[in-house]
């Protein structure tokens, strides 16, 4: 049996960057929340889309690529269609070729007790490689630049 603490929401000041993201009709389950699923979908779209946005990563046309070799989330409060979410990111570790990037899943409806506590949170590690030979490579200045501002 695990003796570790079990997981507990964490409020918002607990992350560095916030970005919005909608929910979707097909989001939501036959138990009227968002599937289980979902979430790391918007793991990766929050993180991702920050670091293209920021010149971090350009995923057409630059030699190196973040592969996910690992994830996880725990779930706190339910979130559902047509409620925004917003992303709450932050960088936990940065090693030689990789990152973990931990991130906190929010209502954005005014009012929603999990709009100040995360509803969900977790994390995911990218390993950075060459495009090309899918080697792990050292993390580009740019990108560390970026992860900086995330910690």
């Amino acid at each position: 049996m695990n003796s570790s603490p079990r997981p507990q929401a964490e409020p918002r000041s607990a992350y560095k960057v916030f970005r919005p993201i909608g929910t979707r009709w097909m989001d939501n389950d036959i138990y009227g929340h968002v599937n289980n699923v979902v979430y790391y979908s918007w793991f990766d779209t929050a993180v991702n889309g920050y670091l293209i946005e920021s010149g971090a990563i350009d995923i057409h046309g630059g030699a190196v690529i973040g592969l996910v070799v690992e994830t996880q989330c725990n779930y706190f409060a339910p979130l559902a269609f047509p409620d925004p979410v917003l992303a709450g990111i932050r960088v936990a570790q940065v090693g030689a070729s990789s990152v973990r990037y931990e991130v906190g899943l929010f209502s954005g409806k005014p009012g929603d007790p999990a709009a100040e506590l995360s509803a969900a949170k977790g994390h995911f590690i990218h390993v950075y490689v060459d495009k090309q030979t899918r080697r792990p490579v050292p993390l580009p200045p740019q990108l560390l630049s970026v992860l900086e501002k995330l910690k």
